[in-house]
């Protein structure tokens, strides 16, 4: 491969001995890996490839599969998601619990932040931002598909949300834009897009961004750094010069099985040394304790007008705050922070909208849970699935009314029956052509 020669003398630098070992891997094929949705009870049995040692739910592909995710169900029930088995790192060293309130600050396309809502398992909140419109768009629909029930995505800049939300979250990521050199493997624009001064325009920017991470961090909170490249001057350099600005922070350090324990709250995934691309990843704790969270306020399930639609499903949100805006109504949880005045592209999950009693469900219903929390449900083999995910219409002896579609125990969406035919409501946007 056509290395920039500045970048080979850096390498060589930082690696000494296991230089050599390190330009073998880079001229290797990298390994190409998922990661299986934990918010999909029985997604583990899909694929049994062989395991991540820092990911639970992480998989290396096995030699031979071909994943082609625009047509693949398993991918459009949400099944798994395509990540980087090293850039599932980071989630993992933050490791958000189950209630806690997360933010995920440069969060698109969703897999850092979908990784963090499946170790949540659908308790606390989560808010994803990303502050080009387009790709937040897009974060907010694999945040769809992946059936997450407690995220917000926002569109904003870093300082914006610094304003808006001080010391409101446990946890903060902040998976910084960098140089991309740990792509420089799989990626020959990241590999010619490099300059000998991208790592200092990348650092100055990264601080800038950690800056902002940092007001939004409950006193003992976390906040974890993560970038997907080589150098030490976006990783350790400007942690330092993090740390040394701000005296109420310190390194926390982690441990994650197959890569070891960090140093200094700082740990390095190295090509040679595992089977992933180059990640960098920091952990560092506020000092302090956080007040009492102010809890959101308001009107619960009893007061959502999608009752045409019974099942076990309005009580796995037992406890949500409803609100209506627009005619969507959202179910959005008690831990949620204000979102008024920012550009939001999604509020917890949408539940469905309209002026009518009997408001449509949403797509995003469907997705977040199984057929089990239905009552009128329909199973679809492969072919009818197929034939569903087109957008095609058929025929389904089943009663009358908005029915959930599932397949092998996964959701697709929503149709709605008809004398005995089954019109099809998944969005046009995600009909396979």
């Amino acid at each position: 491969m056509d290395f920039p020669s500045e970048w080979l003398r850096n390498m060589e630098r930082l690696l000494a001995g296991e230089y050599g070992a390190f330009l073998e891997a880079m001229a290797a094929e990298p390994a190409l890996s998922l990661r299986l949705n934990a918010l999909r009870p029985g997604a583990a049995s899909d694929r049994a490839g062989e395991a991540i040692p820092w990911s639970p739910w992480g998989r290396y592909l096995r030699e031979g599969d071909d994943v082609k995710t625009g047509r693949d169900i398993s991918h459009a029930a949400g099944v798994y998601y395509m990540q980087e088995a090293s850039a599932q790192a980071p989630a993992e060293g933050l490791a958000p619990q189950p209630g806690e309130v997360v933010l995920d600050l440069c969060a698109a396309p969703g897999g850092k932040a979908s990784q963090m809502a499946a170790r949540m398992g659908g308790r606390g909140a989560l808010v994803a931002n990303e502050i080009v419109l387009p790709r937040a768009r897009a974060l907010s629909g694999n945040l769809e598909r992946l059936g997450v029930t407690n995220a917000a995505v926002v569109s904003e800049s870093p300082e914006r949300l610094a304003e808006k939300w001080p010391e409101a979250f446990d946890a903060v990521l902040v998976d910084a834009p960098c140089s991309g050199e740990g792509m420089f493997r799989r990626d020959p624009d990241a590999r010619r897009a490099w300059t000998q001064d991208s790592p200092r325009a990348c650092a100055v920017r990264q601080a800038k961004i950690l800056a902002s991470a940092r007001r939004m961090v409950r006193p003992g909170g976390r906040l974890a750094y993560a970038t997907c490249t080589f150098n030490d001057v976006e990783n350790e350099g400007v942690v330092r010069d993090f740390l040394g600005a701000n005296g109420d922070f310190a390194p926390l350090d982690f441990d994650l099985p197959g890569v070891g324990r960090s140093e200094g709250g700082m740990l390095r995934l190295w090509p040679h040394r595992l089977r992933g691309d180059g990640h960098f990843v920091a952990l560092m704790k506020r000092e302090g304790d956080a007040a009492p969270r102010v809890r959101r306020e308001g009107p619960g399930l009893s007061a959502a007008r999608i009752d045409d639609l019974p099942g076990r499903w309005v009580r796995a949100l037992e406890g949500c705050v409803i609100e209506e805006r627009a005619g969507v109504l959202e179910a959005l949880p008690p831990e949620m922070p204000d979102l008024d005045g920012l550009r939001v592209i999604r509020r917890g999950l949408r539940l469905g909208g309209g002026p009518r009693r009997h408001a449509p469900p949403d797509h995003a219903l469907a997705m977040a849970f199984g057929p089990e929390g239905f009552d009128r449900r329909a199973e679809l083999d492969d072919g009818a699935a197929r034939l569903f995910l087109a957008g095609e219409a058929m025929a389904l002896d089943a009663p009358d009314g908005w029915t959930h579609i599932s397949w092998r125990g996964h959701p697709l969406g929503f149709g709605k029956v008809s004398q005995g035919i089954l019109k099809n409501h998944l969005p046009k946007g995600l009909r396979w052509r």
